[in-house]
Parts: C-alpha cells; structure tokens; sequence
C-alpha cells in the first residue's frame, strides 16, 4: 500500500513564514555591523601611545588610528567573528591592544588583584585603628583616679 501525505500551508502560515524569513535576513543588514564596529573598536586601544580607545582616539594627525579602523571594517565586512577579529589584532600588535585583560590564565590576576589590595588595605587600617584605641584607654586614667587626685590635692591647698 502507498501512503501519500500532502502537506497544507494555509495563507496565515505562509504569511507568517514570510515574514520571519524577512526578519532573519533583513535584521543583521539593519546597522548591526555598526553595532559591532562600535563594540569591537571600544575593545581596542590605540596602538600609537595615546593611551585611548580607538574610536575615541582623538589627537590630530594620528598616524595608526585610521588604519586601525579600516582593519577593523574590513574584519567585520568579511564577516569575521568578534573573537576573530580582537584575535588578528593581537597578533598584529600584540596583547597591549586589548582594552581590558582577558579572564584566562595569569591575566585573571588583573582582575582580582585590585579588590584583594582593597581587602589588606582596610584590614591593616582596622587593625592599627583598633590597636591604637585599645593603646589609648590603657593610658587614660579612671574617673574615680582623677576625682581622687583633685581632691587630695584640693585638702592639701585649703588647709591651713
């Protein structure tokens, strides 16, 4: 026996198949290269010793910073992953071009040095601050060693 199977779209169905087909293939034509331009180039430093992103390197006559950019819209017209793209910079111009350390390996130490400096840095201050009040009521006199200290003094002087 033959089974035959028909498949029915109904004109809702087709309607909606258009318009999802539509969405996936005119989305990443609607500025999302810019968005990533945007995101990559602020991931990024200038390689010419300004000390500033590249998309804000702002000094006149920058001598890398345009060629930077280009490299970088180029990468992304190509449709390199975000990965790729840091990736050839890198090893273009070394790992100084990153504006952030990666979170792998020895540079995980970047990120938690600062909060552990922070920590040793407050319990040091806690604990010489607390040394130091414990220090000063040992030398501060009782009350009842003071009131006794005026009053005998106090006796000595009115007698007469």
């Amino acid at each position: 026996m033959r089974s035959s199977f028909q498949f029915s779209v109904s004109s809702f169905e087709k309607r909606l198949l258009s318009a999802i087909l539509l969405l996936m293939f005119a989305l990443p034509l609607t500025g999302a290269g810019a968005d990533r331009f945007n995101t990559l180039g602020h991931r990024m430093m200038c390689s010419c010793g300004c000390g500033q992103v590249l998309l804000e390197c702002n000094h006149v006559g920058c001598p890398r910073s345009d060629g930077m950019r280009n490299e970088l819209a180029t990468g992304i017209e190509r449709g390199d992953s975000d990965d790729l793209v840091l990736q050839s910079f890198v090893q273009k111009y070394g790992a100084t071009i990153l504006a952030a350390p990666t979170t792998t390996g020895f540079n995980r130490v970047a990120w938690v040095m600062p909060f552990l400096a922070l920590a040793a840095g407050l319990s040091v201050a806690i604990f010489f601050i607390r040394r130091w009040g414990k220090m000063r009521a040992a030398e501060t006199p009782t009350p009842s060693a003071i009131d006794s200290t005026f009053r005998e003094q106090a006796r000595r002087e009115t007698e007469l």
